[in-house]
């Protein structure tokens, strides 16, 4: 197998793996330590001497021995050697056959939900998922959302305390709290998804490894959960929106705006996937956010250009979605469907009244469409200050770019 089949291969593993260990010995800070360590031997070892019959088990069977060392160091430290013994599995425990591999997946799911335990940050939810679920090292993570990895090591340790310090037992939890939970884990998938389909910093506009992580997360967890609408709406939002990725950008990185866009390049089979999804899951009865946004993009995503756009039925999605959801960029993008479907000047007395309240605070987002709405009101003095005030606030290089190019052709027209 070649090392791309093999690290392809780890990552699907590395949460199956830290799950089990997690699930018999508790302690994840420590159990994600010697998953590491085992992931490591497997990524130099298996491309030189072969991946050995049950991958899994070999994983696991190497991790828990690196865990029984750090639990013998750590209980050398107390003074407490002799409980270490108790912790240990018989061998035959630690190398589970290849039938018994499906419980893999639910330890996934569990260790999802662990992963964002409302104790945490969101910014600790998304560093752990993609450290201990996406089987991503410290540094990847790191790069992905551009701080020192310094900085990403301090945060997962942070997060891996939390957890420890909050006993919370390795187990799916009950009732109305697996809701809340699960609400947070697609919560955190739909963040991950975001910051590499539209970067809030950096020179690029898309980051595509954020992005294809967070659809394959989020594929398990449908896997897992297939009954659950919220579930089937977010993978379809996710396949409708990354199937314009290719048009997104031009051939030096730069922002091409929807309307603008060679929709020959769009993915039709992510398309027609989105579409099946989003059609399964509206009927069910409980029609929730990430539906309502996968509804809407199948909408933009169906239309065979621009001009065939349907905005009074995305209008009408928005106006459902906003009786759902009080979020302000729900609110800004109702103001562009608005102003699609009933006129510039409608959606602009939208946008000035998001400004008055401040909900949106120094997101670029707001000036930005403004100054667009300005441009088709006729207002080029406007407008041209407006995309000014927008590319100040961006931190995102290609966005600055285009955004100071409207600004520039207002000038010279």
């Amino acid at each position: 197998m070649t090392g791309g089949r093999v690290e392809g291969l780890l990552r699907e593993l590395a949460p199956q793996v830290l799950g089990a260990l997690t699930r018999r010995y508790g302690h994840f800070d420590l159990a994600e330590d010697a998953t590491q360590e085992a992931l490591i031997a497997a990524a130099t070892g298996w491309p030189r001497d072969g991946v050995p019959g049950s991958p899994r088990g070999w994983l696991i069977t190497v991790a828990a021995r690196r865990l029984t060392d750090l639990l013998r160091a750590e209980q050398a430290r107390r003074r407490r050697e002799d409980a270490v013994a108790r912790w240990v599995l018989p061998a035959d425990r630690l190398a589970p056959a290849a039938d018994r591999s499906a419980g893999g997946t639910d330890d996934t799911l569990v260790l999802l939900f662990l992963c964002c335990h409302p104790a945490l940050s969101p910014a600790s939810q998304v560093a752990l998922t993609l450290r201990a679920v996406g089987g991503l090292g410290t540094a990847e993570v790191a790069r992905a959302f551009l701080v020192p990895e310094a900085t990403m090591t301090r945060r997962i340790t942070r997060g891996k305390q939390r957890v420890r310090d909050s006993g919370l037992p390795f187990r799916m939890p009950d009732g109305g709290e697996r809701a809340e939970r699960l609400a947070a884990v697609l919560h955190v998938l739909y963040l991950i998804f975001n910051e590499g389909y539209a970067s809030t910093t950096g020179p690029a506009l898309l980051r595509p490894d954020l992005s294809a992580e967070a659809i394959r997360l989020t594929r398990l967890v449908h896997r897992l959960l297939p009954e659950d609408p919220e579930v089937t709406g977010l993978l379809a939002l996710m396949l409708l929106t990354d199937a314009r990725a290719p048009a997104r950008t031009g051939p030096h990185g730069e922002l091409v705006p929807m309307a603008e866009q060679d929709r020959s390049r769009w993915k039709r089979e992510q398309i027609d996937e989105g579409v099946a999804l989003v059609t399964a899951a509206l009927p069910r009865g409980r029609v929730g956010p990430y539906q309502l946004q996968a509804a809407i993009a199948a909408v933009h995503d169906e239309a065979a250009g621009a001009a065939d756009t349907d905005w009074a039925q995305i209008t009408a999605l928005y106006d459902v979605l906003m009786r759902l959801s009080d979020s302000p960029v729900v609110a800004l993008n109702h103001a562009v469907a608005v102003a699609m479907s009933r006129g510039p000047a409608a959606g602009l007395a939208l946008v000035d009244g998001l400004a008055a309240r401040g909900r949106l605070g120094d997101d670029p987002r707001l000036p930005a469409v403004r100054a667009h709405l300005l441009e088709l009101l006729g207002d080029r003095t406007a407008a041209r200050d407006a995309y000014r005030s927008a590319a100040g606030r961006s931190t995102n290089l290609a966005r600055q770019r285009y955004l100071h190019a409207r600004a520039a052709r207002l000038d010279d027209a």
